[in-house]
């Protein structure tokens, strides 16, 4: 009797959680189909879905297959681990045999990577076929939390792809024009760093390549109890960096930049810039304040610089390292300071760029752990006042940049406090949002024994 109203209760609570997954599941789809058909329209080159099926024969970027590939370990035993692993490089060596001996082209450093994505589709194969209940779920949380990661730089991609196609004039002149109220750092930082080279280019040049594998270091350090709890964190760094990637180029249509280096510079590659160039300034002399005006680039180069979502992830690497050891906290504050650096001192971002990017990752962090504990006044209330301040800085941007040139020391310190606020704001809450500890009762002493 009591077994048969349990099961009656479990499957009702099943069921709803099982409509919004399927829903979800097919809300993804479409948006995957969507951008297939969008990359295919605007450059004739294939999208996510064909680029990811490709990647199962020919020749893939190992790093987010690898990378995926070690997120889903976290839900297996380690002597999993160990035979995933060792499939892994099998195949891959299989597959380097095979291509080596039909004599195929293959793009240099696209070597390895089969074997990651084949190891992940096996272990979902298992999941359906050999698993049952909670033991399947978590499986396959597994394998989907690795191949998000991998499709996220597959739909990534894309988006820079459709920004570069869609949106023919970018907005950089206002950008620059605004960035005058903080004194151009991205100036300052880019004579700075040339005066530290070649040791301080190389170094943030590999910090700024490499935040995937940092995000993917503290991600697995949050998930490492998985295989043993069986069951995965209410909220972890994964669940951030994806939904920053996702809504980050939305942003990239509304208000398409490219960065100084290709706006006011030769570009990344030393001359092809400097015919879409307004004027081939940076790092040496900062524009002129005048009026601004939408300029047109080429159809290659992607509008990808507001908000800056290198600063958005690195900040979020930074807040999930806190909970971590003191190796851990130094490596993410250390890979936040030297990403500031980087996107300033390389000419990919502006300084309003990199506030916007604090903003726009605190306010999807909070909306994110908000979700998870329950929505409540403090957490609306900080998503709210966090979306509106990234809201008005967009404004202020497009269309105030004039007054902030001229009246740099009036908007340069209320662009720093309305970040700053913000960042008050997320702490000041989220710490009211950890469990309160609350002290052992300290035992009664025992009585002395009356002296006879």
């Amino acid at each position: 009797m009591f077994s048969r109203i349990n099961r009656i209760k479990f499957s009702a609570w099943r069921q709803p959680r099982a409509i919004l997954w399927a829903a979800t599941g097919v809300v993804a789809l479409g948006f995957l189909i969507a951008l297939e058909v969008a990359a295919r329209h605007y450059s004739g080159q294939p999208g996510p879905i064909t680029n990811q099926a490709r990647e199962v024969i020919f020749p893939p970027k190992p790093g987010p297959l690898y990378g995926g590939m070690a997120l889903m370990l976290v839900v297996l035993t380690w002597r999993q681990r160990f035979i995933a692993a060792g499939a892994a490089i099998g195949i891959d060596i299989v597959f380097v045999l095979v291509r080596w001996a039909v004599d195929a082209e293959v793009p240099e450093g696209h070597y390895f990577g089969n074997g990651a994505l084949w190891v992940m589709l096996g272990c979902a194969v298992i999941a359906v076929t050999r698993r049952t209940g909670r033991e399947r779920v978590l499986l396959l949380k597994g394998v989907g939390l690795g191949l998000l990661l991998v499709a996220g730089r597959k739909i990534g991609d894309t988006w820079l792809l459709i920004t570069s196609k869609t949106r023919p004039e970018v907005l950089d002149p206002y950008v620059a024009t605004a960035d005058h109220a903080l004194g151009n750092p991205s100036w300052l930082a880019g004579r700075m760093l040339e005066a530290t080279a070649p040791i301080g280019t190389h170094l943030l040049d590999w910090v700024y390549a490499e935040l995937a594998v940092a995000a993917i270091v503290v991600a697995v350090y949050q998930l490492r109890h998985v295989a043993v709890e069986r069951r995965f964190p209410r909220h972890h760094l994964v669940r951030t960096f994806l939904v920053i990637g996702m809504l980050g180029p939305a942003v990239y249509m509304i208000f398409p930049v490219v960065g100084p280096i290709f706006a006011y510079g030769p570009g990344t590659s030393g001359t092809g810039g400097v015919e879409w160039a307004v004027a081939n300034l940076w790092p040496d002399t900062p524009p002129s304040i005048t009026t601004p005006h939408p300029v047109p680039y080429d159809g290659i180069t992607p509008r990808n610089c507001m908000p800056s979502l290198h600063t958005a992830w690195a900040l979020a690497i930074f807040i999930h390292s806190r909970a971590g050891s003191r190796i851990l906290r130094f490596a993410g504050t250390f890979w936040l300071l030297a990403t500031l650096g980087a996107t300033l001192g390389f000419g990919y971002h502006y300084g309003v760029d990199l506030i916007a990017g604090v903003v726009f990752a605190l306010t999807v962090e909070a909306a994110l752990r908000s979700y998870d504990r329950g929505w409540d006044r403090s957490g609306l209330q900080l998503v709210a006042y966090g979306t509106t301040v990234f809201a008005v800085l967009l404004v202020s941007y497009r269309y105030l940049p004039m007054e902030m040139a001229r009246h740099p020391w009036l908007f340069g310190p209320l662009l720093l406090l309305a970040m700053a606020s913000v960042i008050y704001g997320y702490a000041r809450t989220t710490k009211r949002w950890e469990p309160k500890t609350v002290p052992a009762p300290r035992p009664d002493p025992e009585p002395r024994p009356e002296l006879v």
